[in-house]
């Protein structure tokens, strides 16, 4: 199970609503459907083997099972959730899903300490529910279907909490290593890639756990083990790559503004002729041109290849906005606009070309998205 902390505005979760809890909404992710079938599939024939007498009624037991876990994960979610409500972080939702749960909230005053509070707090739910389940199996009769549905939420909860509480993300056990790496170097990107990387060690050394023991014995490996952890690894993988990524991409945004990333440009009334343009780009060729309105709010981008198609006898009659790409509404940017607030502005902003002022309102430059897209990533993006 995860904590996930993202802007508290998102998109609604596909799946079933199932209300809310302590004023959080909860969904059933469909895919949580496809993992209470596998389940009531995998578990039916062994209960009706151990109780012959129940017939089809062993597969309403598995569905027990699947919604025994269910509870569990819910739990360890609510407990993550109301964790992070005492600390102030708006909780978005828990979502109930194919590989459990994750808990969505932003972290607004993050801490070491809080994130790895925020983080124990679920897998101390589940072995408080392990607990529980304990003591209700020493008031019921061995053999009976209720004392195999406590024995179920008793390991269940003991699995949940353990495999959790491993050290490294998105596993829970993974705050530790980065609230240790994050109290160590005062910051959070790094510990979060250090939990990270811990977590892609935590797949290597589970798979070596399954195949190593067996071969070195001279057995084969069991086949259906291998696949559980194979697809729990990829999962685990997955999970581990995209926090990573996420810290990496934080890191560099205190780097990134508008000012840095523009490509020069000057403003121009959008009435001035073609001429006039022409000779502007003649002494400024690595300049680009912005037409601006009455107001002096930018309106539309020059297009270079457009200006010259223009015919020689025509270039002093015809307006340059003519050969001009016109922007979105309001895309423009401040100069001084960096890091997260200038990705928020450009998330507001139609198009992907933005005209950047100065604090006087005027053009100093033009800003294309995948300029940003670029910095933030890492990654060059192919021409539009």
């Amino acid at each position: 199970m995860s904590t996930t902390p993202e802007p508290v505005r998102t998109r609604p979760a596909p799946g079933l609503s199932l209300g809310r809890i302590a004023g959080i909404p909860v969904v059933l992710a469909w895919s949580w459907f496809v993992i209470t079938v596998f389940i009531a599939i995998l578990f039916g024939p062994r209960v009706a083997a151990a109780f012959p007498g129940l017939g089809a009624g062993a597969y309403a037991v598995a569905l027990g099972y699947a919604l025994l876990l269910a509870v569990s994960v819910l739990l360890h979610e609510l407990a993550h959730a109301l964790t992070a409500r005492a600390f102030g972080w708006p909780t978005t939702r828990i979502v109930l899903n194919l590989w459990g749960g994750h808990t969505q909230f932003a972290t607004y005053n993050a801490s070491p300490g809080r994130s790895l509070l925020v983080a124990l707090a679920g897998p101390a739910a589940n072995f408080v529910l392990a607990a529980v389940g304990w003591g209700a199996l020493q008031l019921m009769s061995t053999g009976s279907v209720p004392a195999l549905l406590a024995t179920i939420l008793v390991w269940a909860n003991l699995l949940l909490a353990v495999f959790n509480v491993l050290p490294g993300l998105p596993l829970d056990g993974g705050r530790l290593v980065e609230s240790a790496v994050w109290k160590a170097t005062g910051s959070q990107e790094k510990g979060t890639i250090a939990a990270g990387w811990a977590g892609r060690i935590i797949v290597i050394l589970l798979l070596l756990a399954v195949i190593g023991p067996p071969l070195l014995q001279g057995r084969s490996p069991d086949l259906t083990i291998i696949l559980l952890v194979v697809v729990m690894g990829a999962f685990l993988w997955m999970g581990a790559s995209a926090v990573i990524e996420g810290a990496r991409v934080r890191l560099r945004l205190p780097d990134i503004s508008a000012g840095r990333l523009q490509h020069r440009a000057v403003g121009l009334p959008a009435g001035t002729t073609v001429l006039a343009a022409r000779r502007l780009l003649r002494e400024n060729p690595t300049t680009s041109i912005v037409l601006t309105g009455p107001a002096g709010v930018p309106e539309a981008v020059v297009d270079r290849s457009a200006l010259l198609a223009v015919p020689e006898d025509a270039a002093a009659t015809t307006p340059v906005s003519s050969a001009a790409r016109r922007l979105g509404a309001g895309a423009y940017v401040p100069e001084d606009a960096e890091g997260q607030e200038l990705v928020q502005f450009l998330a507001r902003l139609e198009g992907s070309e933005y005209a950047v002022v100065d604090r006087r309102g005027i053009v100093t430059g033009v800003l294309h998205q995948r300029t940003v897209v670029q910095a933030i990533t890492g990654r060059s993006t192919p021409d539009p």
